[in-house]
């Protein structure tokens, strides 16, 4: 008596119940918008946890053509949009703040997807508008590693990207352009905090020689 009870279904399966109680004529009323707003809140959470998979398993080219459309129509992501992959590498493993805080700077309502693919990688993939350049990339990239450093802190962030797509299905591919210059800018550049895959150049070529004429070169040269 004095309590009103509310089922919360997820996907029609029963994963909650809400009790509600008090005496007055508007504890139904209440009672049924926390319901509500609690469904909702699973309904983003589980839509949040879904993306951030399809996002890593897109990135790292473990779907199939067919299936990356499929799911990015229920995801609600648009399959023909240009964007560009973002790699930071972070001081430390598992670092929790770092990933808040890059998600703090970009809008959430946004077309921006921030995940992480491994302990010690935050990737970004940012939607570019008409009028950006790799210059405006560029910013964006100098502006997320400001962020990250700070003065005085032996071991830094940095932050590489790939070039622009226009195809979903193309992600990994300026995603693995990323990886690339982080990888390269440790070897030629490592006085970067920002390094872009258009302006690798040589470094470019060479990190695709294997590895005894690689050394072969760099000892060379250097």
């Amino acid at each position: 008596r004095g309590f009103q009870f509310f089922k919360v279904y997820d996907e029609q399966q029963l994963e909650y119940i809400l009790v509600a109680g008090g005496s007055g004529e508007d504890v139904y009323m209440i009672g049924k918008m926390v319901a509500f707003q609690v469904q909702n809140l699973l309904v983003a959470y589980k839509e949040r946890f879904d993306k951030d998979n399809f996002i890593k398993n897109l990135l790292l080219d473990n779907l199939l053509l067919v299936d990356i459309y499929s799911q990015a129509k229920k995801l609600h992501i648009e399959t023909e949009a240009m964007r560009v992959v973002y790699l930071i590498e972070t001081r430390d493993e598992k670092d929790v703040m770092a990933l808040e805080a890059v998600r703090s700077v970009f809008a959430p309502k946004s077309q921006d997807i921030i995940t992480a693919v491994d302990q010690k990688n935050i990737v970004v993939v940012k939607a570019v508008g008409e009028g950006d350049t790799y210059e405006t990339l560029d910013e964006v990239a100098l502006m997320l590693a400001n962020m990250l450093n700070s003065e005085g802190n032996a071991s830094r962030s940095r932050v590489a990207y790939g070039t622009i797509v226009s195809q979903i299905r193309d992600l990994s591919k300026s995603y693995k352009e990323a990886k690339m210059a982080l990888d390269v800018g440790r070897i030629f550049f490592d006085d970067r905090d920002i390094i872009a895959y258009s302006s690798l150049g040589i470094g470019r070529l060479i990190y695709q020689l294997p590895i005894p004429l690689c050394k072969m070169f760099i000892r060379e040269i250097f």
